[in-house]
């Protein structure tokens, strides 16, 4: 069939191959960018969900580590009953599923997040001292830790020491 358009003489079935073919054209252009649209959301939402169960994790491990509250200092000590500064947050940790170094420095080394002072957030470790000695950080300026020989796990606001002999801080289960 032909048909005269304006002067122009179109045989129908091109026109409609034409036709055909860009719309074919615009639906693959739509598929694409559908598919990286939601490629785009889905690692959002990896990344939101992973946040999650990191954050699950940090309560859970403040969970035990304000459960050994009262326990004595013992060098060396990883639990139950007793603990040292890094031997706690393990403990604490490992509780809540992640698995950390025995050491303070080595847990600092080993653990990829690190955060600074003023993105601190519940869970994190600190670390002071040239990374001789770690806490928990509890929120609003406070941290858990097992201080020395002769006291006990407890919770101790950041006093101006403390940031002053602040080394850094890392996330864990990231």
């Amino acid at each position: 069939m032909t048909v005269t358009a304006g002067g122009l003489i179109l045989h129908a079935p091109t026109a409609q191959a034409a036709t055909t073919s860009e719309t074919a054209t615009l639906t693959t252009v739509k598929a694409e960018t559908t598919a990286r649209t939601s490629q785009k959301a889905t690692a959002a939402q990896r990344r939101a969900a992973k946040l999650a169960r990191q954050k699950m994790k940090a309560r859970k491990a403040l969970a035990v580590a304000k459960n050994q509250i009262g326990d004595p200092y013992r060098y060396g000590g990883t639990g139950p009953g007793s603990f040292d500064c890094s031997g706690l947050v393990q403990f604490a940790w490992k509780k809540a599923g992640v698995k950390l170094p025995r050491v303070a420095s080595s847990q600092f080394a080993r653990t990829k997040h690190k955060v600074s002072w003023r993105n601190l957030q519940p869970g994190d470790l600190m670390f002071f001292s040239g990374l001789g000695h770690v806490g928990m950080y509890v929120g609003k300026g406070k941290m858990i830790h097992s201080p020395r020989t002769g006291e006990r796990v407890r919770v101790d606001k950041l006093s101006g020491w403390r940031r002053s002999s602040f080394v850094g801080a890392v996330r864990p289960g990231m």
